[in-house]
């Protein structure tokens, strides 16, 4: 299967979504092969307009497919689905996710074979590694060429000027209680646990995952940063599906009404090469 993540590119697929098309454009593909299938209309920002229409941001809108793929082929990524946030707002919004979407989709994709992978941080991932989930050990290429410097990196000696101004309740929010993935979606014991975007994609290889379905938090922050993360994985190939009503992001004062961070990076994934979906979708998607 590692010659997929050459080929594998958006436009292909959408030409050629039929199992036939498939099946020519993965040779031994497990394409190929009749099994328990996902339907789903994932929803893209579409740049284009439509013939005789002016090129005006105005007039783009959504778009929606129609995809009809292999469950053996998919995965649910569930990024930093922490117990606690130490922003009480933030933390509310992601509890109410947890309990309305993410269980009943996790649950869902449990009963339908989908592939379930943890990308809870590497801190966070040690406290829950056992022997049939553990995926090997972290890969990290050493820094050959040290630049930035280190003190330029850590804000130290000369460039202590440059680091951000130390904030007055930073030692109450470190004492918060230790973070570790929440109680109600802790891994089943061969359920696989990731520290990196090399281990999840050497997982993906490996097991044939082509389409990775996000969900965790923050939108706008670990969902982005993680090189486990939406960006990062989309570099290999894989199709990206940002399920929405299970992230939220980190707000501001002034987008807390509208959550305007949370629906502007679901937005700016939509707008540059990823999908997204609501949860019930997927649960509803799920056929024989």
């Amino acid at each position: 299967m590692s010659q997929c993540n050459n080929e594998w590119t958006r436009r292909a697929f959408i030409k050629t979504n039929t199992l036939t098309s498939f099946s020519i454009l993965l040779p031994g593909s497990t394409f190929d092969k009749p099994k328990k299938m996902l339907s789903i209309a994932p929803r893209y920002h579409r740049w284009h307009v439509d013939p005789g229409v002016e090129w005006l941001e105005s007039n783009t809108e959504y778009h929606y497919l129609d995809w009809s793929i292999p469950v053996p082929n998919t995965a649910l990524v569930l990024v930093d689905v922490w117990q606690r946030h130490y922003l009480k707002d933030t933390e509310r919004r992601s509890e109410k996710i947890i309990n309305q979407n993410l269980v009943p989709l996790l649950e869902s994709c449990r009963n339908n074979g989908m592939k379930i992978i943890h990308a809870p941080s590497p801190k966070v991932a040690r406290q829950f590694y056992t022997e049939e989930n553990y995926t090997g050990p972290e890969k990290s290429e050493p820094d050959q060429l040290p630049w930035p410097p280190l003190d330029f990196r850590t804000k130290k000696g000369q460039y202590e000027k440059f680091a951000r101004p130390n904030e007055p309740r930073e030692v109450e929010k470190q004492n918060l209680p230790p973070l570790t993935i929440h109680p109600k979606v802790v891994p089943l014991k061969d359920e696989p646990i990731v520290v990196s975007g090399r281990e999840l994609h050497d997982l993906c290889r490996k097991e044939g995952i082509l389409f990775l379905f996000y969900v965790g938090f923050n939108t706008n922050a670990c969902m982005i940063t993680r090189d486990y993360g939406v960006l990062e994985m989309s570099k290999y190939g894989y199709e990206i599906i940002v399920v929405r009503d299970c992230t939220t992001g980190m707000e501001s004062s002034t987008t807390h009404e509208t959550l305007a961070q949370t629906n502007n990076a679901i937005l700016f994934f939509e707008m540059f090469g990823q999908y997204s979906i609501e949860s019930q979708e997927v649960i509803n998607g799920f056929t024989s």
